[in-house]
Order: structure tokens, then sequence, then C-alpha cells
């Protein structure tokens, strides 16, 4: 997932095109990456003693720690000149790289994420969270100019009849409030993404973000604190807490799967198409329900099979169908 667009158009200017072995393996590499989230999240809020407050907080600072690192030792601020950087400015994330818009995007998806696995499983999380990413870039791309062909029409409603089905009352349905804050966090993403579309530098953009995101990240976590056990997290004693392992989860969060896993999928993206990068993004939630099975024991039920087959068939339709411009 990315700052410049995560589903389609390849950061610039003329980025270096990985070979197309190469390029297949960084896909899959960001792919488990992105995967990766929802199961240590998962794991996070349900095997260990942190809460949601303070997981995103190390997510959001494990992540920018390892973006600026990454981006220094891959010299972004070279093109400092070309975006505004002041020169003799040091290398790593430039100062004016990102904004507080992407940053705020950034914390709402971040947060709303991590209080929403409180109580869903990995794998119906990571669809509702796919789908409505996708949805936020289809009405943003619609707000521009852009008209769906009657097929992509028709695999819009396939998607949002399945995630109609997911939602309905019954017995595997996800707690309410987990699935809404779930569809937020996917549209905070969407515009996430929106906003980062015409970034030149991504990996420094996306390191700028998650830079503002932090000190943002420490006033959510001492509001949590402030609620208590109620408005923070999951804990009787207080609405903060954590462990050892949950610290480790969240790092593995932020630096690894977000900060390692952004910038494999930079490097993959040159040697993608935009209709291919978006689809390939497609196997995210089939990965993450997978893993789940494994690392969770969570049960792929019936619901959540059909649900997935209409939400992302719905969606390869959009994005392979030729859009045309108003």
């Amino acid at each position: 997932m990315a700052a410049s667009d995560k589903f389609g158009s390849a950061p610039s200017p003329a980025p270096s095109v990985p070979g197309a072995g190469r390029a297949a393996v960084l896909t899959l590499l960001a792919m488990l990456a992105f995967a990766a989230n929802s199961i240590l999240c998962r794991l996070a809020l349900t095997q260990t003693a942190i809460d949601p407050a303070s997981f995103t907080l190390v997510r959001i600072a494990s992540g920018a720690a390892s973006l600026w690192l990454i981006a220094r030792i891959a010299g972004h601020s070279k093109s400092g000149a070309k975006s505004g950087a002041k020169p003799g400015s040091k290398p790593g994330a430039k100062s004016g790289a990102g904004s507080w818009r992407g940053a705020a995007a950034l914390l709402a998806y971040a947060a709303a994420f991590s209080f929403a696995y409180l109580t869903m499983t990995a794998g119906t999380g990571a669809l509702l969270l796919f789908g409505a990413v996708q949805a936020t870039m289809i009405l943003g791309g619609l707000s521009r100019g852009e008209r769906l062909a009657p097929l992509q029409w028709g695999g819009l409603g396939l998607a949002l009849g399945g995630l109609a089905l997911l939602l309905a009352p019954g017995l595997s349905a996800p707690d309410p409030l987990g699935a809404l804050l779930m569809v937020a966090a996917g549209a905070a993403w969407g515009v996430y993404s929106l906003l980062g579309r015409a970034s030149r530098d991504p990996i420094a953009t996306t390191a700028g973000n998650f830079l503002r995101a932090a000190p943002m990240a420490a006033v959510l976590a001492l509001m949590a604190a402030l609620a208590g056990p109620h408005g923070g997290g999951h804990l009787p004693g207080g609405g903060l807490g954590w462990d050892r392992g949950g610290l480790v989860y969240a790092v593995l969060s932020g630096a690894l799967a977000s900060g390692v896993g952004y910038s494999i999928w930079y490097a993959a993206l040159p040697a993608l198409t935009a209709a291919r990068a978006a689809s390939v993004q497609l196997s995210v939630p089939v990965i993450t329900a997978l893993a789940a099975v494994l690392a969770l024991g969570e049960r792929i039920t019936p619901t959540l099979a059909v649900s997935s087959i209409a939400v992302l068939g719905g969606i390869a339709l959009v994005i392979t169908g030729k859009t045309r411009r108003a």
C-alpha cells in the first residue's frame, strides 16, 4: 500500500525498471508484507497485552524510522532540487516531503485499522479494508471525470453486493463497530493514496507523512490513556498497556511490513502497468485469509468465501475495463 496511488501509477521521474523475474519476486514480497500487517495486528491484539492506541503509535514511529533510513540509504534527497528541498539538506526524507493532510489520513487509517481488529478476524478485515480502499479510489476517479463502461458498473455492483453479503446480520457477520472502523480505515487509505498520486519521490513522501503522523499518534495514545479502559483499549486496568510481544509485533508491522514493504512495492511498480499493479493486489485479502488460518487458527466461512469471490471479482472487472474520460 502506498502514498503514490497504491493501486495504480508508478513513481517517476525515470524510475529504474527491474527485470521481469526480479519484478515478480519484488511484487510477491510486497503482497506478503501488505497481508502481514493484518496478521501482525491481529496477533498483537489477541495474544499480547498491547492496546490498539499503543500499537498504532509504535507502528507509525517504527515505520517512520524505517522509511527515513531507507530514504537516506537510497539517497532520495538527490532529487530535492526538483521537488523544492533546500540545497545542502541532509540525505533522508526531505523536510518538505509529505504533508499534514497526508499524515492525518495516514493516522486515520492506522488507528481505525488497529481498533477494528479488536473484534474482527484478519481475513474479514482485509477484505473490508481492500474493498473500501478500492471504492474510494474509484469514486475519486469518477469525481475527476472518469467514466465507467457498463461492464465496469456491473463489476462495481457485484463488489458492493459481496460487501453487503459479508455485513448482513447473521452468525458470521462481523461486529458492526469493527466493520465500520475497518471501512473507515479503507476510506482513509484511499484518500491518502489520492493525495499522494502526484508525488515524484514516493519513498520520501511516505517517510515525511509517517514522521508527521508520529506526534499525532502520540496524542491519540495520550487521549486513550485519559479515556480509560472503555475508551482506549482492551485491558481491564486502564486504557493503555503493552508487553514485549506486543511491541515486537508493532515494530515488525511498522518497520518491516510497512516501511520495507512499501519500499519494495515502489521498486516493483515501474515494471507493472497500472492495471497489473491494481490487479495483483487482489491477492492481498486471499493471502491474509490463508495466513490467518495458519497463524491465528481462523476459519474461512462460506460467507467469507462467497463475499471474497464477489468483491475481488467485481473489482477485477472495474480494474481491467477501459475507463473513459467525460
